[in-house]
C-alpha cells in the first residue's frame, strides 16, 4: 500500500499555495480553539485535497476528472476543476442534500444522481472513468488526497501556537489521517503515525487526535475492532458527507496508530453541536462539520485541566434555515 508522510502533506502546501484559503482559528474560550475549514472554498476542507490530486497529476485529460461524493467532495472538485479550466463530472447518491447539488449546478458540474449510499455512487463513478479516461479523484482514500486534507494540520500547528488535541470527524477517514500526518513534528515524521507517544506534545509525535464518528457510522471503530477496514451500514443526520461504507485503506494505516482515540457521538448529540455552534459562535456548520464539537460537547471526549482542545468545524454546506430546528 502507498505510504503517505509529514514530508507529503509538506509537498501539498507548496503546491496548493494561493488555490485555498488559510482558514481562520476562533479562540471560544481560553485553550479551545474553532478551526473554521467550513470557510473553505466550496464549504469544506475537501478542495485542499481536490488540488493536490490534480495538480500532482500534472497535464489533465481532455476528459477532465471524475469523482464520486455526498456532496462535499464533489463540490471541492468541481471548484478546482473550475479554477483549472477542465471538465468536472460527479456522482452523487440519493442521500445528498438539495443545497449541494445546486452548488453543484452553480459550479457547471455535470451531475449524476445515483444508487442509495455512497459507495454505490463511487461504483457508478469508477465504471464512468475506465470509459472516459477522465482523472479519478477519490473522495478520501488517494495519497494526494490525504496529503492535501493533511494541510489543514499544518495550519492549526501555526496558528494556535500548538495544541494538546485536535478534535476532528471522520467518515471514509482521510482528513483525520492527513490531520493526524500534518500535525506530526518533524522529528517523528514516519508514517503511520506510529512513532513517538500518544501524549501530546511528546518528543517526536504530535497532538493527540480524537477522531469522532457517528454512532450510526462507525467506519472506524469497527476497523479498529476488526483489524482492518470492514463494511458498516450507514444512516443519520449526518450520512450524506460522513457515510463512507468503509473506512479507507491509507487511513487507518494511519489512524490505527497509538497517537488516535476513536469517540462515537449520536445524531442527538450532532444536532445540539450544530445549534449551539450557531447559538453561541454564529458558526454556521452542517451536521457532518459539527459532529467534532458534539464530541465536547456531550463528553463523549472529556479534555483534562488545562488541556489545549482545536476542534475542527469542516463543512458549511447546508440550509441556513434549519439552524435552529
Amino acid at each position: 500500500m502507498t505510504t503517505v508522510t509529514h514530508e507529503d502533506v509538506l509537498a501539498a502546501a507548496g503546491r496548493i499555495d494561493g488555490l485555498v484559503l488559510r482558514t481562520p482559528v476562533l479562540e471560544v474560550s481560553p485553550g479551545l480553539f474553532l478551526k473554521l475549514e467550513l470557510l473553505q472554498h466550496s464549504g469544506s476542507f475537501k478542495v485542499r485535497g481536490a488540488f493536490n490530486r490534480m495538480l500532482s497529476a500534472g497535464s489533465l485529460p481532455p476528459s477532465g476528472v471524475i469523482a464520486a461524493s455526498g456532496g462535499n467532495h464533489g463540490l471541492a472538485v468541481a471548484y478546482a476543476a473550475r479554477e483549472l479550466g477542465v471538465r468536472a463530472e460527479i456522482f452523487v447518491p440519493e442521500v445528498t442534500s438539495p443545497v449541494k447539488v445546486a452548488g453543484l449546478e452553480a459550479l457547471g458540474a455535470h451531475i449524476t444522481q445515483t444508487g442509495a449510499i455512497y459507495s454505490e455512487a463511487a461504483e457508478a463513478a469508477a465504471k464512468r472513468a475506465a470509459e472516459t479516461g477522465a482523472l479519478g479523484v477519490h473522495a478520501y482514500d488517494q495519497a494526494e488526497v490525504l496529503a492535501g486534507q493533511g494541510t489543514t494540520g499544518l495550519e492549526v500547528a501555526a496558528q494556535t501556537g500548538g495544541v494538546d488535541t485536535v478534535v476532528v470527524a471522520v467518515g471514509g477517514g482521510g482528513f483525520a489521517a492527513g490531520i493526524t500526518l500534518g500535525t506530526l513534528s518533524s522529528e517523528g515524521s514516519s508514517a503511520g503515525g506510529s512513532s513517538g507517544s500518544s501524549e501530546g506534545g511528546a518528543p517526536g509525535a504530535g497532538p493527540r487526535i480524537v477522531a469522532v464518528e457517528p454512532e450510526r457510522i462507525p467506519t472506524l471503530r469497527q476497523a479498529l475492532r476488526a483489524g482492518e477496514p470492514v463494511a458498516v451500514e450507514v444512516g443519520g443526520v449526518a450520512a450524506d458527507a460522513l457515510g463512507a461504507t468503509k473506512l479507507g485503506g491509507l487511513a487507518f494505516e494511519v489512524l490505527s496508530g497509538p497517537r488516535v482515540e476513536s469517540v462515537l457521538v449520536t445524531d442527538e448529540a450532532i444536532v445540539a453541536a450544530r445549534r449551539t455552534l450557531w447559538a453561541r459562535h454564529r458558526v454556521a456548520a452542517e451536521h457532518a462539520g459539527a459532529a467534532a464539537y458534539a464530541a465536547l460537547l456531550s463528553g463523549a471526549y472529556r479534555p483534562a485541566e488545562g488541556e489545549r482542545v482545536a476542534v475542527v468545524v469542516c463543512g458549511a454546506n447546508t440550509d441556513p434555515t434549519t439552524l435552529t430546528t
